[in-house]
């Protein structure tokens, strides 16, 4: 093996600016037998270019008597470049028109290159203390195929250029141009290494960094204590803490192989983490500022206080590398109205295994350990003989099992599914879950769903459901069933079944439909159906865009305060909804929406109802405007504590902030109606929410509050009953108990002065851990119920709401949320 030192011939043009002048060489390696010389170190250049290629495949360069013979020995021993360090050139230095050269002025990135196999990599090696040497690592395809079945180069093919100059800020011109590269030429990648000290050993061809060892390449960065690479076999090894991160994916373990040109490797005792930032909801709720939006709410209290908390950023224990903490898209100390909180969760998974293969487009392990705990030992993990996770979509990664289990505090094994989908869209949690609808299902049912179509344009999912109370007790709840007659362990009136169907135009249209069938009895059909299809449209910036719908509506099920279920039997129009708007006070906001809508519903107006008619239907055109002013007051806030798994995340994935909040609003809301009637009016709100203790201590360290009072004042009454605004006093509270250690309790109930009546009470109690959550929810008066387990960050970052699965939407001051 011998490597031919070749002195370039000047640049056309400085292509290293800003750096000081240095002597560029480039060498070509190949095989030959000839003899060798010997070369002054005083020669050896600082920057060196190689470029490797098959010698049976490079055609011999012509004969010149400006190129004698050379040969590997003049570069003397190998290399260790231990020079005070100078920047790296960001622009290729051109290589004599006898060498494969690279193309003028081509700019090199760290993109990733889908079409490896047909593709070159630059490798780019450099110390802490400044040398730089430079690499090309080709794969056999993507050699020039005008060298095919050409011999190698010998030494006396080779003689000598003139000298090259020394100041590069001023070129000579030089006496031969560089070769035109093809359009089809494809750029190489770069590949960077840094280290405290490198060396190349000329005979193997081999590279060897020690010393808190940097590489960069394609989409990853790797750390190692020690670095080989083997140029003719385009293959690396890396040693001692070896972290290999691949955009949001870290990989660490004890020995590291990878191959440049398949970009795949193995890691041996491996851990890691998968990243999984969550989304907002795609549909935003109606008037989020309102703080009168709580008297019928999906989340429970403690959810609600711990979304409103004082903003804090809370990490791990240092060399976990996870992020725990609480963060806000909204103002500072958040509102009633806020939706879920969307921070302070685990959000990542860590694993552990014996040997991991990787590529790019996932990764293979055996023997793995996988949890959402960022603390050992893990209270929750899911144990596998064999694990592959691969990038299913944007949003959507997906691990697949063999042998799985979950164990829970390391103690309790039970079996777990094959299929682990990290999902970071809007989707009901859990496997399988019950749920509790007496009006529509005759109370307790179970529910599970499966996708059919899970494309990043389309989502398809079924949920059958089972309707175990109806099954049992058909007279339990007589809305729900149409005679004893047709219900049966297995008939069709004790099936249910909801289908869901997403379509993403693009990132700001989407189609959605939904049909809800509350049982598969088809002659019952035009009771048990209901349906939703609709158009959303995203308009302006994307972080906080209106929401603009035209959406189609089939029995649509309300909820009207005091006035109970209502049922919309048709509804077709648009509505624009407004983004959470924001002032220079954070604690202050505003949002707002307005509608046009052709409604056909339930009337009391015997003025609009025809003497000789089957029902109470009217059909009306309504015009609809409504807008909220919120603005909160921190009182008082405590500190948190540590992110320990014994102190602040003992029970909880978040840290808990004492704090109390004064909370204000104003709401108004006008409606007008074909028939000429209009409703308008104008509510304004009061009232106080905190929270005491951190969650830590074994009982009684956790209190939740919240207490307010709503005056409206209204006009003219609608014509309609489900959006009839009669409820115009209304006292609204709520009270959260931790009891002993993850148990909590609590109730959050709303009463209608005017109507001197509950419009809704809903009972909650918590078996609550920092990795998981069983939650079992009732309101007896939506009679709707749920019971819930949730894994925190695995398939979700919501909280599952007691209305899901049961189309139930409640109407306050006439207006839809």
């Amino acid at each position: 093996m011998f490597l031919f030192a070749l002195p370039p011939q000047p640049p056309p043009i400085s292509v290293i600016e800003n750096v000081t002048p240095r002597r560029t060489t480039p060498f070509w390696v190949a095989e030959t037998t000839g003899t060798s010389t010997t070369k002054s170190p005083s020669t050896i250049p600082s920057v060196i270019e190689f470029y490797y290629s098959d010698p049976k495949k490079i055609t011999p360069p012509p004969a010149s008597e400006l190129l004698p013979p050379q040969a590997a020995q003049d570069l003397g021993q190998p290399i260790s470049v231990q020079t005070p360090r100078e920047e790296v050139p960001t622009e290729p230095v051109f290589p004599n028109r006898s060498l494969t050269a690279i193309a003028p002025q081509e700019v090199y990135g760290l993109s990733k290159n889908r079409d490896r196999l047909h593709f070159k990599q630059r490798l780019i090696t450099q110390t802490r203390e400044g040398e730089v040497q430079e690499f090309i690592i080709r794969s056999d395809d993507a050699k020039n195929p005008n060298q095919e079945n050409s011999g190698a180069p010998t030494n006396s093919d080779a003689t000598p250029p003139p000298a090259a100059p020394t100041d590069l800020a001023k070129p000579a011109s030089p006496t031969v141009n560089p070769v035109n590269t093809t359009k089809s030429e494809k750029t190489p990648e770069v590949v960077e290494l840094v280290s405290d000290q490198q060396e190349y050993e000329a005979n193997q061809q081999i590279v060897t960094a020690t010393g808190k060892v940097v590489m960069r390449f394609s989409n990853g960065v790797l750390l190692a204590d020690r670095l080989r690479i083997n140029l003719p076999d385009r293959f690396a090894v890396a040693e001692g803490n070896v972290v290999l991160t691949r955009g949001d994916q870290t990989l660490q373990g004890e020995r590291f192989e990878y191959f440049f040109v398949q970009d795949k490797g193995v890691i041996y005792n491996a851990n890691g983490e998968i990243y999984q930032p969550t989304t907002g909801r795609d549909l935003a709720p109606a008037l989020p500022t309102d703080p009168g939006g709580n008297i019928i709410s999906n989340q429970t209290l403690n959810e609600r206080l711990s979304a409103n908390q004082p903003l804090q950023q809370v990490t791990p224990n240092q060399g976990l590398g996870i992020s725990v903490g609480t963060s806000f898209n909204l103002n500072q100390f958040g509102t009633a109205g806020s939706s879920g909180p969307r921070g302070g969760q685990v959000n990542r998974l860590r694993f552990q295994a014996q040997r991991v293969d990787f590529d790019s487009a996932g990764w293979n392990a055996s023997k793995v350990r996988i949890t959402n705990d960022p603390f050992s030992p893990p209270e929750l993990e899911v144990q596998a003989e064999n694990a592959t996770y691969q990038n299913v979509g944007p949003q959507v990664d997906e691990v697949k099992l063999s042998g799985s289990q979950v164990v829970l505090d390391q103690q309790t094994s039970l079996p777990f599914q094959d299929r682990l989908t990290i999902d970071r869209r809007d989707r009901q949690p859990g496997v399988l879950s019950f749920g509790y609808d007496g009006q529509d299902r005759g109370g307790l049912f179970v529910q599970s769903g499966f996708t059919v179509v899970d494309t990043k344009v389309a989502r398809f999912q079924i949920k059958p459901q089972y309707l175990i109370q109806k099954a049992l007790f058909p007279d339990a709840f007589p809305t729900s069933n149409q005679s004893d007659s047709t219900v049966c362990v297995v008939c069709p009136a004790v099936f249910g079944l909801i289908t869901d169907l997403d379509v993403n135009f693009s990132d700001r249209t989407k189609l959605i439909n939904t049909l809800n069938f509350s049982n598969l009895n088809l002659d019952q059909i035009d009771n048990s159906l209901r349906a939703k299809l609709a158009l959303q449209n995203k308009i302006g910036d994307n972080d906080h865009p209106y929401d603009l719908r035209v959406e189609y509506n089939y029995r649509e099920r309300l909820f009207n305060g005091s006035l109970g279920f209502q049922t919309v039997n048709s509804s077709f129009g648009a509505v624009l909804l407004s983004p959470y708007i924001t002032f220079n006070d954070p604690s202050l906001a505003l949002s707002y929406q307005a509608s046009i809508q052709d409604i056909q519903a339930d009337t009391d107006q015997t003025n609009l109802l025809s003497p000789n008619r089957d029902n109470n239907l009217v059909t009306l055109m309504r015009y609809q405007g409504a807008a909220s002013l919120s603005k909160s007051f921190l009182l008082w806030a405590g500190d948190a504590l540590p992110p320990t798994p014994d102190q602040g995340l003992r029970y909880t994935p978040f840290t808990v902030v004492p704090y109390i909040q004064l909370i204000t609003g104003l709401t108004g809301v006008t409606s007008f109606y074909s028939d000429g009637s209009s409703q308008p009016s104008l509510t304004g709100n009061i009232g106080f929410q905190g929270q005491f203790g951190h969650f830590s201590e074994p009982y009684l360290d956790y209190t939740g509050f919240n207490l307010s009072y709503q005056q409206a004042i209204r006009g003219d009454a609608s014509p309609f009953l489900f959006d009839r605004f009669v409820d115009t006093q209304v006292l609204t509270w709520g009270l959260t108990q931790q009891v002993y250690g993850p148990v909590r309790v609590g109730v959050q109930s709303s009463y209608s002065i005017d109507a001197n009546k509950e419009i809704s009470t809903d009972y909650f109690l918590e078996y609550s851990r920092r990795t998981y959550n069983l939650q079992l929810r009732y309101n007896p008066q939506l009679q709707v119920g749920s019971i819930n387990l949730r894994i925190s960050d695995f398939n979700w970052s919501g909280n599952p709401g007691s209305f899901e699965g049961t189309d139930i939407h409640p109407v306050l001051q006439g207006v839809t949320r």
